[in-house]
Order: structure tokens, then sequence, then C-alpha cells
């Protein structure tokens, strides 16, 4: 038999591989199973047979663009008109950081005679009021541009200074005359001046001469403003004639300045539908009438619908398709009455812009940002 010892001994020996054997298979069990990168990193990942479910994109709604600014301090008879048709175009060139600043406003004012006598005409502003009007531009901060730039602004809102002032001084003068009364300005402020020239066959020689050496010295600026020039544009004129006004003024200008115009003053201050749509198409970028209706800005132009009974030299507009073609001017004699008007009307546009950028700049991102690229 035996010993109670060596069964013991047995019995336990059998115990302890029994051990041995569990361990080694848990830690088989252990081994096989595979570690996934979401038990190394803490989150979840889907088994091989789980679908899974695409998260919805929100779809962003465009809010709706505020309508045109309007101002209490035009004539209730000149609304504003836009003139650029695409909205995003429109809010880049608006926006864009290197651009005009909205509220900028462009104040053409017309000359033609300036008399160093007391007594003036319909046509003429005195010495004295003249002087004064340059002094009160200044002491408000407007500051005088080219046309080039006046034309930049109003295609492309290209930087002017806040307050700017386009000087049109219309018809043929010897260069005494802008020697006499704007110089000056040029000299002292570094003011151009535009000469809306007329190109008729009878000009003197001397005068294109003239005339050609002021433009050279960069600070006279001359623009068409006809040829025939005493017979103004009406619904009577024929294509004919008013072709021969627009290019016409274009050869003499190569021909003698060495440049294309590209504003035509309506002599006489008349103008039709058709010979705006002629202008245009001759290429012509801006024109101008006599109407004093208000300052300009990026696609705002006061214009009138119709015939005003209590202005009845004032042309209406209305049917013209691009007001550019049309844009309103002060006259010399009363300019000076309309400053602070045209600087409130530039205070309450940047304000009223203010107003509308965020919605602005939202229906940006949303609608054209894609197509157009990013406000810089």
């Amino acid at each position: 038999m035996r010993s109670f010892t060596s069964i013991i001994n047995r019995g336990f020996t059998l115990y302890l591989l029994a051990g041995v054997f569990l361990i080694a298979g848990c830690a088989s069990q252990a081994t096989a199973q595979p570690t996934t990168t979401s038990q190394l990193t803490g989150t979840a990942t889907a088994s091989p047979t789980e679908t899974l479910i695409p998260t919805a994109t929100a779809i962003r709604t465009p809010p709706v663009l505020p309508v045109v600014f309007q101002t209490g301090e035009l004539n209730p008879l000149d609304p504003p008109r836009t003139y650029i048709s695409e909205a995003c175009q429109y809010l880049k060139d608006k926006w864009t950081s290197t651009n005009s600043a909205p509220g900028t406003v462009l104040m053409p004012i017309m000359f033609h005679s300036i008399s160093k006598e007391g007594e003036t005409n319909a046509n003429q502003v005195s010495l004295k009021d003249f002087s004064i009007l340059m002094r009160d531009l200044k002491s408000q901060e407007f500051e005088a541009v080219t046309m080039q730039q006046a034309a930049d602004f109003l295609n492309h809102n290209a930087k002017i200074p806040p307050r700017s002032v386009l000087l049109i001084v219309d018809d043929r003068h010897y260069a005494q005359y802008f020697n006499e009364f704007f110089r000056q300005y040029h000299e002292e402020w570094g003011w151009p001046v535009v000469n809306a020239f007329i190109s008729h066959p009878d000009t003197l020689q001397v005068v294109w001469d003239e005339n050609t050496a002021l433009e050279q010295e960069g600070w006279v600026d001359h623009q068409a403003h006809g040829v025939i020039h005493n017979i103004p544009i009406n619904p009577g004129s024929s294509d004919e004639y008013i072709l021969g006004e627009l290019q016409g003024s274009i050869a003499a200008f190569q021909q003698h300045f060495g440049k294309t115009p590209i504003a035509f003053v309506w002599p006489g201050g008349g103008f039709t539908p058709r010979a705006a749509e002629l202008a245009s198409q001759t290429g012509y970028q801006l024109g101008f009438t006599v109407n004093p209706r208000g300052p300009v800005m990026y696609n705002w132009v006061p214009l009138g619908e119709s015939s005003d009974p209590n202005r009845p030299y004032f042309m209406p507009e209305g049917q013209v398709q691009n007001p550019l073609m049309v844009l309103p001017r002060y006259w010399d004699t009363d300019a000076d009455k309309h400053i602070d008007i045209v600087r409130r009307i530039g205070q309450e546009g940047a304000k009223f812009a203010d107003a509308a950028k965020a919605t602005e700049l939202e229906y940006y991102d949303i609608v054209c940002a894609p197509q157009f690229g990013l406000i810089p």
C-alpha cells in the first residue's frame, strides 16, 4: 500500500500541471485576439459588418440683399439708379479692402467762362465766387481727380479720395484761361482739370498747339465735346450726325493729343437713348449731361425718369439704358451751395453700407465665393 505522503505528492503534482495548462490556454486566447486602433486610441471603430451613416451637410440659405441706398438729400424725382447687373462682382468690388470705401462720393462740376468783372451771365461765374468754391472744396476735404480715375471708380470702385471732385471746363480755351484760373490749384494742391474740347474744323492751330502742350504737361485732361457742337443731339438727329460727333472727336484727339477720349460731354446737354447707345458702342466709358441732380457713387447715379415742370431745362434720362452715359453735373454758379449736401450723402451712404455689410458678406460667401473667390 502506497503511503499517504506519496498520494498527496502525486495529487499535488497533477494539480500543478492542470494549473499550467489552464494558464497557457488563457494566454493563447489573449494572444490570438487582434488589437485594433480603436483599442489603442480609445475611439470606437465599426466592425466590418456595420454600415456607416453619412452625416448630413447643412444647406445655407443666402439672405436677401438690401435695397438700393436712398437719401432725403436728393429731389424725390431724381432717384438713384444702379448699373451693375452682376451682384457678385458688385459686392466683390464694393468690399475689396484696396478699393474705395463705401460712401465715397464724386462731385462733377461744370465750368464755362470765369469773369474777372463783377457782372456775369448764365454761363459765367465770377472770379470771386470761383475762388470761394475752390477753397471751400479743399476745406471740406475734397480732392480733384482725372477722368480716368473717375471711370475706374465708377466701373470698378477703384480707389479715389473719399470726397472727390471732377472739374470739367466746357468748350475751347486758350492756354491763358487754364494758366490764369486753374494752374495755381495744380501747383498748390496737385489738382487736375478736365477740358471738354470741341474738335471743330475751324479750330485755330494755335489753340490746338497750346492745348496739346497743356495735355503733355499732364494736368489738363482733354475729353470729347463734339465736333459741330452748336447743334445739340436731339430725337431728330440721324445716326450719321451722332456718329460724326462721336467718331469725329476721337479722330481729332488721336491726331492732335495722341490719345483716345473716354468721356463724351454732350454738347448743349443734348442726348437721346440712341445717342447714348452709340457712344458706348464707339468706346466711350462715360457721358455727362448738364443736369445737376446730385453726386454719384459706385453703382449709384441719380437720374430723372420723366420731365419735371419745376425744372423744365432738366432732360429726363430714364430711357437711357446705361446710367454712366448720362452722368449729372453741378453748375459752377451754385455748386458751392451743394458741397454740404454732397458730404452728407457720402456720410449717409457709408452708414447704410456698414449696416448692410454682414448681410452682403454672408450672401457673397454662400452664392459668390465658389465662383468669384474670396474678397481680398
